[in-house]
């Protein structure tokens, strides 16, 4: 019997990616999104994740086995600070317990390296999923907030949770005055594309590599934090510089034409062996072959 799938925050742009693994992990996916996309093979649900009784409705009418749960707060530049960040910690609480008491059976948070202590054993790297959890902006303390609460409802109830922690994406639908998309457009428009320094170290990979990494969670029993990432430390100037050399602009780089951020941590990256060894998901996260399809 197929497994039937409820994938919350469909038309975002973590959640858009996962749709077509899911897919062919053999899930019967359906899709929750406050405005319904149109894709082949997904049966789509216009919900509001916040309103508790239409999620309670549609986690009844549905009856998932399985939750990929990546509906959250992400308004480009205020998500790091936003009070609604408190909100979709509640509303998850809520949306997990519905859940588990209609008889669903697995549920995939998604939670972010930002819950990881900045600081803390500054010689370690990569950075494990033992690292200490002490987040310092209030995106990160409510996504930490969030697993601990899917935690106890889990050891309350036996529901098997799984709690990814992403790291750094690029990919397609990405806001555009993010990293990779504001580069890009300015190479393609002919424009300067004025960056800070780029001296950080930073695990990147696509939403497209992602997407394939949380179907493989969903479709298996690991439970408990998982890093979903490359495994792999490029600097933040590597990115920029082979995106410019690709587009045939390297001339139109400016590195250095913006201050570095106060407090930057300067290495993250993340350790795969669970995502890698438990999971089973030993796909290469191939970042420059996507850096490619991002300048197409």
């Amino acid at each position: 019997m197929t497994e039937r799938l409820l994938l919350t925050g469909a038309t975002g742009f973590v959640g858009r990616a996962c749709v077509a693994p899911l897919l062919a992990k053999g899930f019967e996916v359906h899709a929750a999104a406050r405005a319904p996309g149109d894709l082949p093979r997904v049966t789509w649900h216009k919900v509001d994740l916040l309103d508790e009784g239409s999620s309670r409705a549609l986690l009844r009418d549905l009856r998932p086995t399985s939750v990929v749960h990546a509906a959250w707060y992400v308004a480009h530049g205020k998500f790091w600070t936003a009070p609604e960040n408190e909100v979709w910690v509640a509303a998850t609480e809520a949306f997990a317990a519905a859940f588990r008491e209609v008889g669903g059976r697995r549920f995939i948070g998604i939670g972010t390296c930002a819950e990881y202590a900045d600081a803390a054993g500054a010689d370690e790297a990569p950075w494990p999923e033992t690292r200490l959890v002490a987040p310092v902006t209030p995106y990160g303390r409510a996504k930490a907030e969030c697993a601990a609460c899917l935690a106890r409802i889990a050891k309350r109830t036996g529901l098997s949770v799984a709690w990814a922690r992403l790291f750094h994406l690029f990919g397609a639908g990405e806001h555009p005055q993010r990293l990779v998309p504001s580069i890009v457009r300015a190479l393609q428009e002919g424009r300067e594309a004025h960056c800070a320094s780029g001296v950080p170290v930073r695990d990147f990979c696509s939403t497209w590599f992602v997407g394939k990494a949380l179907a493989a969670l969903a479709a298996s029993d690991v439970t408990g934090p998982v890093n979903v990432a490359s495994g792999e430390g490029r600097s933040i100037a590597f990115i920029a510089r082979f995106l410019a050399d690709t587009a045939g602009r390297p001339e139109l780089l400016r590195l250095g034409a913006l201050p570095d951020r106060p407090g930057e941590v300067p290495c993250m990256v993340a350790e795969v062996r669970r995502l890698r060894r438990e999971v089973g998901f030993g796909a290469p996260a191939q970042v420059e072959v996507d850096l490619r399809r991002m300048l197409t």
